[in-house]
């Protein structure tokens, strides 16, 4: 069964499942703990605020704190009475406009009210009051309040202590989830790297390098702020949601179900969201990755885009690249502009509508249906809910992008991979069998024809043939970055597929025509960071090459910088250094891959003396461009077309004055008239 992208980063995500799940828990303390801030203030509206409307029993004691004098009598308000309370009589104070006015007796508090010729007048469903009411002046209404303001004080602390307490799980929960979403990253762009390490070479002939960069640098950004920013969000806003729907229930019931109707809305507007951003992300990351091909090549081959004045056409194929990503960036824009802000603002003012409708159209008759509170706690929760709503629409563009993104890793990770088995086996003597041997890199266009041919041990054998014959395709096939359709190779009369790729090329060294160098040291390139290679056996090979003529004339000698493709080094240095390389290694199979074709004359005779060292006591597969340089070898394979039309030795080749005979004048011609 085959994972989803989503199944995928979910696996990712589990792996540090204990971290995130503690950063979880804090958020949903920390919401727990802001959302209570409505409630606070409900009760602080309601019982402190406007308590002071309610009935106020006149008593005989005052015996604590929650009593109040007024014209020489004693009053608490009703729901501050105790067992302990001897109740005189009952007193009324209600607010009409800005003013409170004293009843000297019991009437309720709900109900239309107003006042007619010094008279209040209430009235209710089952009857209207009219009753002496004694506007209360400050002073005298300060004494009603004094007793709330402990309270006041009390509430406003806990909702202080609230707060930072809610920090500090805020902090804790926005501290893991990122440092978990940095770890998921860092894995799974080692797991990426290390795969890209363990794929067959093909793979790598059809991706350019730019691309696999863009996948391994900024495909990874992209799903990282999925972990750090997408989700966070998305999980945050999940909680806040809930909990303010939970807060909801328990203020009204009927304006909770109401609001749920946002949760398919938005539901609905993702799904819609994904269909077509999810395009539009897709060509937007593929555009990406071309334009970082684009720049890498155009970086890598600069000076010859300079040499031959390609300026303005290698400029023109970006400025098509960079149009096509800003075309379907501009659409993303778009898409999010002309929905994002008017979803949450419309929805906004939908919910804005019926809480109005709502509480309005119920608070206009006689009795009112909810407190000061109540109406305050909703009007709080509704502004906290579009928060939430709001996040979630604004990282619908990063979520899409980082879906894109994902696929693009996935399929890299999903990519078949070499089976890998680093056993150590025993170095072999380096016999070479190629038994009828069939290869093509494209079905149905051969580059090797029925091949065969054997070196025995510690021979030196040498291919030449022109460009396309298949002599490359040979040394692929020996070091397995291919296997053949037909046929088998053998070592040691060991057929290669009975050994993984790394156990064959763990005895096997190769030097190219154009020598890598890798940023460091020079010691750093010979050794390859081998645990295996020590300094001094490093230091041996160079010597014994010969590099330790231009080394030593170096600031730094064996630990001068090496910069990016060497190119602060020449050809000929850089191939010593290759050399010493193979060299530390101690190979028992040495391929060198038209090692001297880019040698001027001077140095060839220093590199000629270095192969003779190199290929002392192992055998060795040279690819030809100089026949000057294979003179000394063992058999000499003429190739054409994927066939062997000649083979021997340098002077029986010369002897039979067939095609390498041919080739050989025509080098030697060359090589007089350069004289000349």
């Amino acid at each position: 069964m085959k994972t989803s992208t989503e199944q995928k980063l979910f696996q990712y995500a589990w792996i540090f499942r204990k971290q995130i799940f503690i950063g979880l828990v804090c958020l949903v303390i920390a919401v727990a703990l802001e959302l209570t801030g409505p409630f606070i203030a409900k009760r602080l509206i309601d019982q402190h605020i406007i308590g002071i409307e309610n009935q106020w029993y006149q008593v005989q004691e005052n015996n604590d704190d929650q009593t109040v004098s007024y014209e020489g009598k004693l009053y608490k308000r009703s729901d501050r009475i105790e067992e302990t309370d001897e109740i005189v009589s009952t007193a009324t104070i209600l607010q009409i406009e800005r003013s409170y006015y004293f009843i000297d007796e019991e009437i309720p508090l709900t109900g239309s009210r107003k006042l007619e010729e010094g008279a209040l007048i209430l009235e209710t469903p089952e009857k209207t009051y009219s009753v002496v009411a004694d506007q209360m002046t400050i002073p005298h209404l300060y004494h009603f309040f004094r007793p709330e303001v402990t309270g006041i004080y009390r509430l406003l602390t806990l909702y202080v202590f609230l707060l930072l307490i809610a920090a500090g799980f805020q902090f804790a929960h926005t501290f893991l989830l990122q440092q978990s979403s940095n770890r998921i990253i860092r894995k799974m762009r080692d797991d990426l790297f290390a795969h890209l390490q363990k794929l067959p070479i093909q793979f790598f002939v059809n991706q350019p390098a730019g691309k696999v960069v863009a996948r391994v640098t900024n495909d990874t950004e992209a799903i990282r702020e999925l972990y750090v920013k997408v989700l966070a969000t998305f999980v945050t806003s999940f909680f806040y949601m809930t909990g303010i729907y939970i807060a909801l229930f328990l203020l009204d019931v009927k304006l909770a179900l109401m609001s749920l109707g946002l949760v398919p809305i938005i539901l609905i507007w993702m799904s819609l969201y994904k269909k077509f951003a999810g395009k539009y992300n897709k060509v937007v990351r593929t555009a990406v990755s071309d334009l970082n091909g684009n720049i890498n090549e155009a970086i890598q081959g600069m000076s010859i885009i300079q040499a031959f004045r390609q300026q303005k056409e290698t400029s023109a194929g970006f400025e098509k690249l960079n149009d096509k990503h800003f075309t379907y960036q501009k659409k993303l824009v778009r898409l999010s502009a002309l929905t994002s802000f008017n979803l949450v603002n419309v929805l906004r003012n939908i919910a804005f509508v019926a809480f109005i409708w709502y509480f309005g159209a119920g608070s206009i008759g006689p009795g009112s249906i909810v407190t000061v509170g109540v109406l305050y706690a909703f009007v709080d929760y509704l502004n906290r809910l579009f928060q939430p709503v709001t996040d979630l629409v604004n990282q619908l563009p990063q979520l899409e992008e980082a879906r894109v993104a994902s696929s693009r890793v996935f399929e890299i990770l999903d990519e078949q991979e070499e089976h890998m088995e680093d056993t150590q086996i025993d170095r072999y003597e380096g016999n070479i069998k190629f038994d009828h041997v069939s290869f093509a890199y494209e079905e149905g266009n051969d580059i090797l024809k029925d091949i065969t041919f054997e070196v025995k041990a510690g021979e030196t054998a040498a291919f030449v043939g022109h460009t396309g014959s298949g002599k490359s395709s040979i040394m692929n096939l020996l070091f397995r970055f291919y296997d053949p359709q037909k046929g088998k190779i053998f070592i040691n009369e060991t057929s290669t597929k009975e050994w993984s790729r790394q156990q064959l090329r763990s005895h096997m060294g190769i030097v190219l025509q154009g020598p890598f160098m890798f940023t460091g040291t020079i010691l750093s390139n010979v050794t390859m960071n081998d645990e295996n290679i020590s300094r001094e056996m490093a230091i041996n090979a160079l010597k014994a090459v010969g590099a330790d003529r231009f080394i030593e004339k170096l600031p730094k000698k064996y630990e001068e910088p090496v910069k990016e493709k060497g190119d602060s080094l020449s050809m000929g240095e850089r191939q010593l250094i290759s050399f010493a390389r193979a060299l530390a290694f101690d190979p028992a199979v040495l391929i060198l891959d038209e090692a001297t074709a880019n040698i001027d004359t001077e140095t060839e005779e220093l590199i000629q003396e270095a192969l003779d060292v190199l290929k002392e006591g192992r055998t060795t597969l040279v690819i030809a461009h100089r026949l000057s340089t294979i003179q000394k070898a063992d058999q000499i394979f003429v190739l054409n077309h994927g066939t062997i039309m000649e083979q021997g030795t340098h002077q029986k080749l010369i002897d039979q004055k067939g095609e390498y005979y041919r080739m050989y004048q025509m080098q030697q011609g060359a090589a007089s008239i350069k004289a000349v």
